[in-house]
């Protein structure tokens, strides 16, 4: 964005001289001056633009907007970005699809897969940290794929990443139809789906402020219900339940620990990528703010902690109190089916009413990742337009900050979601969470190769690494481990998709048709991405970069490094022991 965006209040009672008028004198005036205000704050402002000047589009061109273009994430404050990078992209995927991933690998498979995977997006957050502080990019990441690899393949990225957060938001809803049925509502699924699309767009429609504030109050609800859950987890193991019995680590023995074999551990893959999708933002929001190399390893060190207590600690407990044979975990039965493993561990410690609490969780946590799933798309094909990968008129940015076409694009997807109103749920919800899936695991391999792509060009081009304002804990070689993991995701994935894991519950799959379909449904992603590869390779013979002809100049943020480590020297020598310690661990 090019302008910080106006969240004063549209009209005023004030009158002049600073004397407030009556009410019921102004009231028809007032009224008439809110209602245009708030029309005009629809109209297009052309001084806003999603890309800053100097930055290098996916196409390679270069933007030459106002100099005094800000970027759109200074918008939001310090303590909403905080929470986002904590709790922003925690939703289904770990409190509903951790139950089909524990049906299918068992509990071991359920935290190998996710600690490798979690593994993974530390270096690959540690990859684009170093790349975003140098060369900020605002919407997509498909600019550095275009500079250090190809512009087709970045062409291909940039719809990859906008597609994947399209179809997350009728993916979150479909959830929500899917885990409200627990409460067996008389209701039908269809008005549940209204009400949550309409409250997910109406705060969109408020702008990136109303966002900031929604997704503040989302993951502060979310952290604290995971923090509830690990200390109750914590109790009823060690025999704190109704019946005061020790669990321990028996489920891990009967029926055992793990389910399906090394097959049952790669189908879990998929579903932990997909929990985890989002996580890459935490780079991109530290690179846009005042002092990347002050915010940018706190945020990276959250990314730790949230994947080691949120995800890692939470989902050992959900191993040790749930048995991956219990009929209730989605996909084994229809019998109380759409219950999350968080919530089935809870009942089964007989607490009244805190699993319908914990229900009440899930439906926020689909509002925020929903919420952040319209605001990353309607950014992303906003940049994209701009960039000429898209239709020109999804560039529109009203006067309020908002790319209002393209919210509204992203808000049409959301309607997939009343997929949830007919028999067809489950099938919409593993079609939609397959692609999103894969699609954070493309974009995530062309980040780690990005990021080596990169350094072998500043290197050959003559510059040291000391000229880095922030350089990745991992190196090249936690670059080179991301993208070979996410090869071998990709690689496991199709094993699974043409000889898959036969259900515990329900006849296996047989026949052509049949097999076909699964197969489709694991590996979607992998020919759409391929398919935008080749159509722009083949319409524009883009060349694959070299690293003496990568331009690693344009667009870079120029910081006085010597200036900063003093200044930083000088707070941490006032800080107080606990806050050293503090900042050491967070």
């Amino acid at each position: 964005m090019s302008k910080p965006l106006d969240t004063s209040p549209a009209s005023s009672r004030t009158g002049s001289g600073g004397v407030v008028g009556s009410v019921f004198d102004e009231k028809p005036a007032e009224t008439q001056n809110v209602a245009k205000s708030a029309w005009d704050s629809f109209k297009r402002n052309p001084d806003y633009h999603i890309t800053q000047k100097g930055q290098v589009g996916a196409n390679g061109h270069v933007y030459d907007t106002d100099k005094s273009a800000a970027p759109l994430a200074r918008v939001l404050k310090g303590r909403h970005l905080q929470m986002i990078a904590i709790g922003g992209s925690i939703g289904t995927g770990l409190f509903v699809g951790s139950g089909k991933a524990l049906q299918q690998g068992g509990p071991a498979s359920l935290l190998i897969a996710f600690s490798l995977i979690g593994g993974m997006l530390f270096t690959t957050v540690q990859a684009l940290g170093e790349m975003a502080v140098l060369l900020p990019v605002a919407g997509s990441f498909s600019a550095y794929s275009t500079r250090f690899l190809d512009p087709a393949w970045g062409f291909a990225m940039g719809w990859n990443y906008a597609m994947q957060w399209l179809v997350v938001l009728p993916l979150e809803i479909v959830a929500a139809a899917i885990t409200i049925k627990y409460w067996n509502s008389p209701v039908s699924s269809a008005a549940w789906v209204a009400v949550f699309l309409a409250m997910i767009i109406s705060i969109n429609l408020i702008g990136v402020q109303g966002y900031g504030e929604a997704e503040f109050i989302f993951s502060m609800i979310k952290i604290i219900a995971i923090i509830g859950f690990i200390i109750l987890g914590i109790v009823l193991n060690v025999g704190g339940g109704k019946n005061a019995e020790y669990i321990g680590g028996r489920n891990w023995s009967d029926p055992g620990a793990f389910n399906n074999g090394f097959k049952g551990l790669c189908s879990v893959f998929v579903i932990a990528a997909f929990a985890f999708t989002g996580t890459e933002l935490v780079g991109l929001a530290a690179a846009e703010t005042a002092n990347p190399r002050k915010s940018l390893p706190t945020a990276v060190k959250q990314v730790f902690w949230r994947i080691c207590l949120f995800y890692i600690v939470s989902l050992t407990l959900v191993g040790l109190l749930v048995p991956y044979t219990d009929p209730r975990l989605i996909g084994q039965s229809t019998s109380d089916a759409k219950a999350s493993p968080f919530v089935i561990a809870i009942k089964d410690a007989g607490i009244i009413g805190l699993d319908s609490v914990f229900n009440v969780v899930i439906m926020i946590s689909v509002l925020s990742v929903g919420n952040s799933a319209v605001y990353g798309s309607s950014r992303t094909l906003a940049a994209l337009a701009e960039q000429g990968q898209a239709p020109n008129w999804l560039g529109y940015i009203d006067r309020q900050g908002r790319p209002l076409k393209a919210i509204g694009v992203a808000c049409a997807f959301g309607f997939l979601a009343f997929l949830a109103a007919s028999n067809s749920d489950d099938e919409a919800f593993v079609w939609m969470q397959a692609l999103s899936g894969l699609s954070s695991t493309f974009t995530w391999g062309s980040i780690c190769l990005a990021h080596i792509r990169f350094r072998k060009a500043w290197r050959v081009q003559g510059h040291s690494l000391d000229e880095l304002a922030f350089r990745s804990q991992a190196g090249v070689v936690g670059s080179w481990l991301g993208f070979i993991f996410n090869v071998l995701v990709l690689i496991a994935q199709f094993w699974i998709g043409f000889s898959p894991v036969h259900p515990q519950y329900g006849e296996p799959i047989k026949g052509t048709a049949a097999l076909v379909k699964n197969f489709f449904q694991a590996y979607l992603a992998v020919p759409v991405v391929l398919i935008c590869y080749i159509v722009y390779k083949i319409m524009f013979r883009t060349p694959f970069m070299r690293c003496k002809n990568m331009d690693i100049r344009t667009g870079i943020r120029e910081l006085d490094l010597g200036q900063l480590l003093a200044d930083e020297e000088v707070e941490r020598a006032a800080w107080p022991k606990w806050k050293k310690a503090y900042k050491y661990l967070c």
